[in-house]
């Protein structure tokens, strides 16, 4: 058994500076210390999904970021473990704790199943793992390791954490309850909507003419046709396209801003994509980075899959965002005031677009690898600035 305090000591000196996860009674000092560290920055997340995407978001600011979650949320993880990180080539340390270890301390039913395959959940999904150290003494080799492994390969690493291996940490931080919008704005929708290639010309316009506050801005576009049509725009160096990993945009554009808080990152996300980890903007209305702004083209299909209906046509998601804590939330039903918000955006900003369904008929897929993308955007964000630690 260790200190928590012996782990994230060593960790932040090979340079893990932001941890997400979600909770386990394993975990417990763990997540107990790192948010009561002045030194570290931990992201709470709705779901063991958006913790990986969220500790992704730090590698491209030049940090390295830790996710953390119970074995019985690992499949909750599968998604952009193997459709994010191992294809654009993203690394981060994943801790998941061992419930129903065999062997082990008897533990509840529904880790029955998932306590003897962990290890090769993860074997399977090409991530190598070994046990979380127990021994101060073993913290440095472990932490070497694991960095040796994402340095060279650029793709995560496990520790499996079992029982009592962390010693008990009372949490002293109890955050304040924030206010959040009473309601959303109630601007009529126009009968005809842009279509999502141009409310993109228009974020482009407006990025390529800069904004005062910020170094330069970072998109961030969904899987699917939304990426697609904003490499055909112009393929560039601030842009990211994500594969896979379906609405995990949102959660990998927070880890990223608040990682490299002089930047301004504008996520580009789609309804179906939101709707699928809507925790998310739970999540954003906590956090409120200053720098973040989330643009939702809502066409109210699933464009790329068949154009079949989402469920967004009865759900206002401006009105969710509000609820959720989001400080400003505006309706924008053209493109004049898609650009005027974001030109007038002082801060964590949803933007709610309705766009028309469809694409180009000649829509191209990327020439550039999406393990290229990654990491030309991360020498990007490299040169041009350096990072902050703490947003």
């Amino acid at each position: 058994m260790i200190e928590a305090a012996a782990f994230c000591d060593v960790a932040e000196r090979h340079g893990f500076s932001l941890w997400s996860g979600v909770p386990c009674s394993y975990l417990k000092p763990f997540i107990n210390f790192t948010i009561d560290s002045p030194r570290l920055r931990y992201i709470g997340a709705t779901n063991e999904g958006d913790a990986v995407a969220v500790a992704s978001g730090a590698w491209f600011a030049g940090k390295r970021g830790v996710a953390m979650f119970q074995n019985s949320g690992l499949g909750n993880a599968v998604n952009p473990l193997t459709s994010l990180n191992a294809i654009l080539k993203v690394p981060v340390l994943i801790i998941c704790t061992w419930r129903g270890e065999p062997g082990g301390a008897a533990d509840e039913p529904q880790h029955a199943l998932m306590g003897p395959i962990t290890p090769t959940v993860l074997t399977d999904m090409q991530i190598p793992w070994e046990l979380f150290p127990t021994n101060e003494a073993d913290v440095e080799g472990v932490l070497a390791r694991a960095t040796a492994h994402m340095d060279a390969t650029r793709t995560p690493y496990a520790l499996i954490m079992q029982k009592d291996a962390v010693k008990a940490h009372p949490l002293k931080t109890r955050p304040q309850p924030l206010t959040t919008m009473a309601g959303a704005p109630t601007t009529p929708w126009h009968d005809t909507r842009p279509t999502r290639t141009e409310a993109l010309q228009t974020v482009r316009a407006v990025v390529d003419r800069g904004h005062s506050a910020f170094t330069g801005t970072i998109l961030v576009a969904t899987t699917g046709y939304t990426g697609r049509e904003l490499y055909a725009l112009g393929d560039l160096e601030d842009q990211l396209y994500m594969v896979g990993s379906m609405g995990c945009a949102a959660s990998l554009g927070l880890g990223l801003a608040v990682s490299h808080p002089d930047k301004r990152v504008i996520v580009l996300d789609g309804d179906g994509a939101l709707l699928m980890r809507l925790g998310v903007l739970a999540t954003l209305g906590v956090e409120r980075p200053a720098n973040l702004v989330h643009v939702l083209l809502d066409n109210e299909v699933h464009d790329s899959t068949g154009g079949q209906s989402t469920t967004s046509h009865s759900v206002d998601l401006g009105a969710v965002a509000a609820a959720c804590g989001v400080p400003t939330v505006v309706r924008a039903p053209g493109l004049t005031e898609l650009r005027t918000a974001l030109e007038t955006a002082g801060g964590l900003t949803f933007i709610h677009v309705k766009t028309s369904p469809g694409a180009p008929d000649t829509l191209p897929r990327p020439k550039v690898t999406p393990d290229d993308v990654a990491a030309r955007l991360r020498r990007h964000l490299l040169t041009t600035t350096t990072p902050g630690v703490r947003s």
